[in-house]
């Protein structure tokens, strides 16, 4: 398995779907031309893109009471760039096939865990920046695309047990991944995402998001904020005490208010217990 093969895939993914790709091109003449009402009539011509939504943007993790009926109240209520996240997560969920075993948790579980970094840092960030928080809540939504890739991968080859057992073992996931195919997920999603022509800018933070000392000052806020909800959720843990106080210690070195990222943490964590009892009770 190398990073070769690994580019090749990537190269090789299908094009988006046709609904996708109208709404990209109303995304890539910026936020202020977007025009809204063209934007939610593109979504809902897609069933599937509409339904998938309407699911994301009702899952208690996000705080809202109140159940969000159409794809127009989701805008309202989420603005126009955490949908443009809902709609690549579900670009990625149709074109990437992956079984997430590998890494010792199901896809369900995957997505929980996408969900919950989306979510954390736009309910922390907001009370900060909003506009910032916007802009950065649906690239946390999609930016473990790139551990989709790798699943892939392993699983077309022989390694799959050894990298199971080797992940599970790791105590850091991106120097495993850089050790075994010599880059990281996240650099992989960065190629996705141009292979897909996604926000360059997001393409430029994720080539960069473990590069943080040699990254522009104008992206070391961001990636600064991205690290510290990944040292509260990723794969190995999701918003435990140890994450979150590592993260709290972050956000102190940013010269924030960890009480305030710890609570709105433990706000989120309460959303999701909640949302697993009532999985379980309708199993």
């Amino acid at each position: 398995m190398n990073v070769e093969n690994i580019v090749k895939s990537i190269d090789a993914l299908a094009p988006l779907s046709d609904a996708i790709l109208d709404i990209q091109k109303l995304y890539s003449a910026g936020q202020e031309e977007l025009d809204i009402n063209k934007l939610i009539s593109f979504i809902e011509s897609d069933s599937l893109l509409s339904l998938n939504i309407l699911k994301m943007a009702n899952s208690p993790i996000y705080g809202f009471s109140t159940r969000i009926a159409s794809v127009s109240q989701a805008v309202t209520l989420f603005g126009i760039m955490q949908v443009y996240g809902f709609v690549m997560k579900y670009a990625v969920s149709e074109n990437i096939k992956a079984k997430t075993e590998i890494f010792g948790f199901s896809n369900e579980r995957f997505n929980d865990i996408c969900n919950i970094q989306s979510a954390l840092l736009l309910q922390w960030y907001s009370k900060i920046d909003l506009e910032d928080a916007r802009f950065l809540a649906p690239l946390a939504l999609i930016m473990e695309t790139g551990k989709l890739v790798i699943a892939n991968e392993v699983s077309v080859t022989s390694y799959e047990k050894e990298f199971e057992e080797g992940f599970r073992k790791s105590k850091d996931s991106n120097n495993y991944e850089k050790l075994l195919i010599g880059t990281t997920s996240y650099e992989l999603s960065s190629m996705v995402f141009k292979h897909w022509h996604l926000e360059p800018l997001y393409i430029r933070i994720l080539k960069e998001l473990q590069e943080k000392d040699e990254a522009s000052e104008t992206l070391r806020k961001y990636i600064q904020i991205l690290n510290i909800v990944l040292s509260a959720v990723n794969l190995k843990s999701i918003l435990s005490k140890a994450s979150v106080l590592k993260a709290c210690t972050q956000v102190k070195e940013m010269g924030l208010n960890p009480n305030a990222f710890a609570k709105v943490a433990l706000n989120v964590k309460r959303a999701y217990i909640s949302e697993l009892k009532v999985r379980q009770e309708k199993s």
